[in-house]
């Protein structure tokens, strides 16, 4: 139970790209499998900015919360840039009951912050693994059961360490003088939120609604979710774009073809200008540009689409490696190849097809070597569902390589039984459309000339 301790915790929402390495990290399965249950072990309040209920910018409850909170947990994971602020406002503020983790696939970590405690946990990227969870679950707990006890607590920030003789303000004082001032923070302490206020409804809620309605394929209304997270995130500030908001509003956007298909192209592209995917090296930026471009190109056979959806998904996959790239890469090579008028150019892509799919048959099964099915008691029914909905989009991938292939037999074995774990209709719908669609490119084959031509 509570023990009327509270941890706020500083890190990022939803899935962060880690542009040192090109991963992607899902930083809300740190938050939800790891470091929540470690801080309700320990007997804290455990807070994210994302769960806090506010009226207006969230920034006069983060910075209470920063100064207040008898612990903070701050993840450094994909050098966030607001993590690392906040962190800085802390250890301004106070000189302990500070606990820095990151991600273990961070090479290195700024100057300011290398020489501090970092306890470090490993990533999946989709997930966490339920072994490392509980591990690292207990150092956590532990790590913040200790620091509690001591009496006085040992100085964590490098502000009062190297500074001497620095006092920090007196919390209660520091409050007092806050709600007598009658600034806008007391507001916040002394008002509750107007229950009409449509920010009411937290962050952490929104996306929940938004995940939903995605699952159930009602696009319309997880359009209307993000556009309202996306408000509410700017508040005022219109140079407040999260990424990942931005990405997944587009994908919405694009998937509701109302108020017609062509003019929800048309308004998820203006959405992910904002990221600049022509100099992008975001994985997931690039495969939505690619996606945006090959439906242009489907609906428009306009080339410079095509070329343009191509070159997304090309620079997707080398940068990392990412499947989902790399297998739209291959479709759309020969999907060129099949409307070249230059035989030799058309050979090309289609040979280039075959060897990019081959690469990513390396990658999904280094992926599914990696990735086993979770087990064991700390696994949840909402880890099991984000599991299968990344596997699916593997097993899917691996299907369609081996279509490319020309192997229907392997093809149809993982499709069945991607099939049999998909979380949503619109997925497989999505998968057999353009699998229709390869298979017609297929038939005729520009390596048939080089045979006549052997005959």
């Amino acid at each position: 139970m509570p023990n009327g301790q509270t941890c706020f915790v500083v890190m990022g929402f939803g899935k962060k790209t880690d542009f040192e390495t090109g991963r992607t990290l899902d930083l809300d399965m740190s938050y939800q499998n790891m470091i929540k249950p470690a801080v309700e072990a320990a007997g804290l309040t455990c807070i994210r900015a994302d769960e806090i209920v506010h009226s207006g910018q969230i920034d006069v409850p983060m910075y209470e919360q920063l100064f207040s909170a008898d612990v903070v947990v701050a993840d450094l994971s994909t050098s966030n840039k607001n993590a690392f602020y906040e962190l800085g406002v802390r250890h301004a503020l106070r000189p302990y009951t500070t606990v820095v983790i990151c991600e273990d696939g961070m090479k290195s970590l700024p100057f300011d912050t290398n020489h501090i405690a970092v306890r470090r946990y490993h990533h999946l990227g989709e997930d966490i693994g339920s072994s490392e969870a509980r591990r690292f679950s207990k150092l956590l707990t532990d790590a913040i059961t200790e620091i509690l006890k001591k009496a006085p607590p040992d100085k964590d920030s490098p502000v009062y360490t190297f500074i001497n003789n620095l006092r920090a303000p007196e919390i209660a004082a520091a409050i007092k003088n806050v709600v007598e001032s009658g600034t806008p923070a007391a507001t916040s302490q002394q008002k509750a939120p107007d229950s009409s206020d449509e920010n009411l409804e937290t962050h952490s809620e929104l996306m929940k609604d938004a995940d939903e309605a995605e699952k159930a394929g009602d696009w319309i209304s997880a359009k209307v979710f993000l556009s309202k997270i996306r408000k509410n995130l700017k508040a005022g500030d219109d140079s407040k774009e999260d990424p990942y908001i931005l990405q997944r509003l587009a994908l919405a956007t694009y998937k509701t073809k109302s108020p017609g298909e062509i003019e929800s192209l048309h308004e998820a592209a203006g959405i992910l200008s904002l990221l600049e995917p022509e100099t992008s090296n975001d994985p997931e930026t690039l495969g939505l540009w690619g996606a945006a471009n090959k439906r242009f190109w489907q609906l428009n056979k306009d080339r410079t689409a095509l070329d343009a959806a191509i070159a997304a998904y090309e620079r997707g996959f080398y940068i990392r490696n990412d499947y989902y790239n790399g297998i739209n890469y291959a479709f759309l090579l020969n999907n060129r190849a099949a409307e070249s008028v230059d035989p030799a150019e058309a050979i090309a892509d289609f040979v280039q097809a075959r060897r990019i799919r081959k690469e990513v048959l390396v990658v999904c099964d280094s992926w599914l070597q990696k990735h086993p099915v979770p087990t064991g008691i700390n696994v949840t029914p909402e880890i099991l569902e984000n599991y299968w909905k990344t596997r699916y989009w593997v097993d899917a991938t691996v299907g369609e390589a081996y279509v490319g292939l020309g192997d229907e037999t392997k093809a149809q074995q993982v499709l069945d039984q991607a099939y049999g774990n998909v979380s949503a209709g619109w997925m497989k719908n999505s998968t057999e459309d353009q699998l229709t669609i390869l298979r017609k490119f297929l038939e005729n084959s520009p390596l048939e000339l080089i045979k006549q031509k052997g005959e």
